[in-house]
């Protein structure tokens, strides 16, 4: 049961840093197209993103940490104590 809980606070969190990922990338589209900026477009799976490859890669990484950590410190506070 445990092992489900921090799974799918992993997927949430996974989730949430996706909509992040599309949030950042619009923002930086918008202030890019107001000054008239060059964008640069990575390919990452066959896909094209205008955000540095270290941010493309960084955002779910965290992602999981984060969703690993909390499974855990809210399965220890909310079934344990």
């Amino acid at each position: 049961m445990k092992a489900i809980y921090v799974l799918l606070t992993v997927v949430f969190f996974l989730i949430i840093s996706f909509i992040i990922h599309a949030i950042i990338e619009l923002l930086y589209l918008w202030w890019a197209q107001s000054v008239s900026t060059e964008i640069v477009w990575t390919g990452v799976f066959g896909k094209s993103c205008a955000l540095p490859l270290w941010l493309i890669y960084l955002l779910p990484i965290v992602a999981i940490f984060v969703g690993i950590g909390l499974g855990f410190f809210w399965w220890k506070k909310i079934y344990r104590d």
